[in-house]
């Protein structure tokens, strides 16, 4: 049996998820912890806010912050979300670069991704290339990749994964921990984000506008819960455990910016909007552990995602 003195000394700190939209920042999180704090949606930058998640092992604590796809940003709402992504890349103790393999069947580094590692080199933080849905190219292609990559920016580490099947996350988390400094956990050893339930719940209701709506509804849509009442919240007694109890009213405003936009998004007779409802409803029960009373209205914002006040009114900040 090992003595007191021969334990690893544990280790703690930040590490950022950057890199284009869609590479599978917020599904690498959501596999990290194990829970579903980020939304995931296939349309580019449905990441907005920054968003910590915190592992926390016997061997040491990793506070992962997920950041907005960097693209080129056009418009108030695109620069909020870059900058959000890169000054989460100067606060950290080390970045992860999220790339996926390309589609064709020429290997190349992008000019999207050229132009971040350009950004990294200027932040100097030690970085891993982190190359996610390896389930989706054939293994002779990977090493390839990795040279060319290796070529543009000197990486830390290099480490294939496919967060969506969970393959390779757990080394990633070793492997992110061994490059942190020795110290006590940052956070409460139960802590699992900093994100606030009401927070969360706009979010999921933001995803199933994600999922259910075309065109350029999503990115023209923002959520603000304006009541959460919690004052039913504790289940009846004799409630058997592991089922929903008791009950939390909701309600909340989905913005868009123009009356056309409206009216799609409540659809003919409020179906649309009553289908938005009903699954947001059933994601936010899980989350909460209750049953859920949702009420959902659509307020137009006129053209907030261009304008700085906008941004302010509907939380990004």
């Amino acid at each position: 049996m090992a003595s007191q003195s021969q334990k690893k000394t544990p280790r703690a700190g930040f590490a950022a998820l950057i890199g284009r939209p869609n590479v599978g920042k917020s599904t690498l999180l959501n596999a990290l912890t194990g829970e579903k704090i980020a939304i995931v949606s296939p349309k580019p930058q449905t990441t907005r806010n920054r968003i910590l998640g915190v592992v926390t092992r016997p061997e040491g604590q990793v506070a992962f912050i997920d950041t907005p796809g960097i693209h080129q940003a056009k418009g108030e709402l695109n620069r909020y979300m870059v900058e959000a992504a890169i000054s989460a890349a100067e606060e950290v103790d080390l970045v992860l670069f999220l790339i996926e393999p390309p589609q064709g069947e020429t290997l190349d580094v992008t000019p999207g991704n050229r132009a971040i590692l350009e950004r990294l080199q200027k932040v100097g933080k030690p970085t891993f290339l982190v190359i996610n849905k390896i389930d989706s190219i054939p293994k002779a292609k990977l090493l390839p990749l990795i040279a060319l990559y290796g070529q543009e920016f000197p990486f830390a580490e290099v480490v294939p994964i496919s967060a969506r099947e969970k393959d390779g996350v757990e080394h990633l988390f070793q492997v992110v921990l061994g490059h942190l400094p020795e110290g006590e956990p940052i956070f409460a050893e139960d802590m699992l984000t900093d994100q606030q339930e009401r927070v969360l719940v706009a979010e999921y209701i933001r995803e199933q506008v994600l999922r259910h709506c075309r065109q350029e509804i999503p990115y023209s849509t923002a959520v603000l819960v304006d009541v959460f009442d919690e004052s039913e919240r504790e289940p009846r007694p004799g409630t058997p455990p592991g089922q929903l109890g008791g009950l939390i009213r909701i309600a909340a405003s989905i913005y868009v910016e123009r009356d056309s936009q409206k009216a799609i998004l409540i659809g003919k007779q409020g179906q649309m909007l009553k289908l938005i409802g009903t699954d947001a409803r059933k994601s936010v029960q899980r989350l909460l552990g209750a049953h859920v009373y949702l009420d959902l209205r659509v307020r137009v914002e006129a053209r907030w995602s261009e304008r700085a006040a906008g941004l302010r009114k509907l939380g990004y900040e």
